[in-house]
Order: C-alpha cells, then structure tokens, then sequence
C-alpha cells in the first residue's frame, strides 16, 4: 500500500515529457469522417469487440463544451494560439491535481492528453449542424424550454419536486445527455455476450443494446433509457433507440417528466418521435469513435450530432454514484432555496432601511 501511495505521488511530482503539439488542421472547420480501416480483435463469438472502461473526464477537463462558443463559428478546431492556451490551463490542471485524482486514473496528465490526443484541439463535442451548437427549438418547445425547470442552469426557486428535473432527481441524465462528458464519474464500461451489448455508466444508467432484435415495441411502452436495438455494419456497432419518455419539465404535469437530451443547454423537452441513432467504430486496438445522431421533430428544426474519441483505459476504477446520499439531497435544495431567499429578502429590507 505504501508503495502504491508512493508511486501516485512520483506520478504527481515528476512532469511527463512534453509530447509536440501535432499542428492544425489545414482546414479549421473540416471534420474528417470516421475510420473504418481498422480491423478490430474479435470476441469468442465472432463479435467485434468493444469491451473494457473507456473514461470521458478527458473532456470535461480539457474545457471541450458540448456546443460550441459563438465566437468559434465554424472552426470546430483550435487555432494554434488557442491550442497553447488550452495547453497551459492544462498545465496548471495537473500542477493542482490531487491525489485521489490521479489513484482514481488521471495519469499521465491532461497537458499530455490536450497535446496528443485527436481532440484535444477541438472546440466542441456537437460537429453537425457545422456551428456545433444545437439546432434551433420549435416554438411551443422553446416555450416549454423558458417554463422548465431545473437546478443546473437556474436559480428558480425550489420548494417541492415539481421544482426539479430528471436528474435533480437522480432519476436519469436522459439521452443522449448519459453519453456526454459530465463533471465527474466519467466512465462507461463495455461488457459483451452473445445477442447483447451493456454500457455500463458511472453515473447513474446501465443500458442493454439487443443486437438483430426484431422491431420496438408498441409506442406506448416507454423508459427513460428508450428501446436500444442494435446491428453490426462492417466493424462499427450502429444502436438505434426510441420509445423515450416524452414529456417536459415544466412541472405542470408531473406524470410527464421527462429527461432533457442535453442538460447543459436546460429542460430541453422531449417529443414522442425523439430517436436516437449511435456509431460505435474501433479506430485503434485502444481508441473507438463514439457519435450520436440525435433528432426530435417536434423539439429540434434539424438533426445534431456529437462526436467524441473515446481512449480505452481499462486500469480506470468506477466509483458508485451515490447520487441521493441517503436520499437527503431533495431536502437539501429545498432548504437551501428558502434560506437563501430569506436572506436576501432580509438584505433588500435592510437596503430600504438605510438612510
């Protein structure tokens, strides 16, 4: 064991070598299509096999939002002075990294990652529509996006549930909202058998793929998760799910909850047609392409896509998300609202008060 604590604070201590900055894109706004060149090992049923932990916390760390910011336009890479920013606020990432940080699978560093890894330059995970950021909203759903209510992007006061959303709630992140980067618990661990594929993901969700199934189910038989069907193309495992819980969070209609497809972007509602289409492709013995179609015509004017390169790294260990913590947390942000409201309700009285 003291060894083991030993060797994670060297880790910490001792800078990794500094790998050269590969250069930018000729092109800044191009996105290259997915390889699919690479031949995959097989399982023992003959299977490509996707298996192993593949973290995502790169992402969150490096700063490589979902949408892209509006002063990128359509580069959806870094500039070379971009790039040397990134890499410097890396820098003083790992400089301040802790140790649990780096027991938990951190190493070699995210100065090395931004440096060598093939998005570490990019300036936002969406790449379709070509602004990378989301598709406008139909009217009634930018207006049940406004009347929506949820923690993450509010202050809205909290006094009961209908307050919250899914993920407030710690029921679900939602789709594709799962397979974004989050702010921790970062991980999804792939396990394979015949007829079936399972994402395991840290935070919250595990997700059973039935491959060659024959059709969804009915449309009234619905789940957070949706029906995930899937089908081999080639070497790339292609995932289609429908049959997601349509609703909103506006809290109206609390039977009608229902899961924004990205929460960083707010309540966004979800449509009864909302599909989901996933390409799963080996690029490397240890990297995949991981890209998501997502499209909800009565939420979104346009399809959008995300695409990430996901690193396996199988010595990664997953932590339980004890998202509730005694099932307190509920609590916790109710009483918080209202104290806070009382304070500032006190401190505008006392403001009034003043000569």
């Amino acid at each position: 064991m003291m060894r083991l604590l030993a060797l994670a604070i060297a880790a910490i201590a001792a800078p990794a070598a500094a790998a050269a900055a590969p250069p930018a894109p000729a092109d800044l706004t191009a996105i290259p299509a997915v390889r699919s060149d690479h031949v995959p090992a097989r399982t023992p049923w003959g299977d490509p096999d996707l298996r192993g932990t593949w973290p995502l916390q790169r992402f969150t760390e490096a700063g490589i939002p979902l949408q892209r910011p509006e002063a990128a336009g359509q580069r959806a890479w870094q500039t070379d002075d971009e790039h040397t920013e990134r890499i410097a606020a890396a820098e003083q990432f790992d400089a301040r990294a802790d140790l649990e940080s780096n027991l938990a699978g951190s190493a070699p560093g995210l100065a090395d990652w931004v440096r060598t890894h093939r998005d570490g330059r990019r300036t936002s995970q969406i790449v379709e529509p070509d602004s990378g950021r989301l598709p406008p909203l139909t009217p009634a759903a930018d207006a049940l996006l406004k009347a929506g209510k949820s923690s993450w992007v509010n202050t809205a006061d909290i006094d009961w549930i209908t307050d919250l959303d899914a993920f407030d709630r710690c029921i679900t992140r939602g789709v594709p909202s799962i397979m974004s980067p989050i702010m921790q618990n970062n991980a999804v661990r792939i396990f394979q058998a015949p007829g079936l594929v399972v994402l395991k993901m840290e935070t919250l969700e595990t997700r059973l793929i039935r491959i060659g199934a024959a059709g969804h189910p009915p449309g009234a038989v619905r789940s957070w998760m949706g029906d995930s069907q899937g089908r081999w193309e080639g070497n790339t495992l292609v995932i289609e799910t429908t049959n997601i819980v349509a609703g909103d969070s506006t809290g109206q209609e609390p039977v009608r909850l229902a899961a924004s497809p990205a929460y960083q972007a707010g309540p966004i509602p979800v449509g009864e047609d909302a599909r989901l289409v996933e390409r799963l492709t080996m690029l490397g013995p240890d990297e995949m392409a991981y890209e998501a179609t997502y499209s909800d015509p009565d939420v979104f004017t346009a399809p959008w896509t995300m695409r990430l390169t996901w690193t396996r790294d199988d010595g990664y260990r997953m932590f339980e998300y004890a998202c509730h913590e005694g099932n307190t947390q509920i609590r916790h942000m109710i009483n918080s609202s209202r104290a806070q409201r009382a304070i500032d309700a006190a401190a505008g009285a006392t403001a009034q008060g003043a000569p």
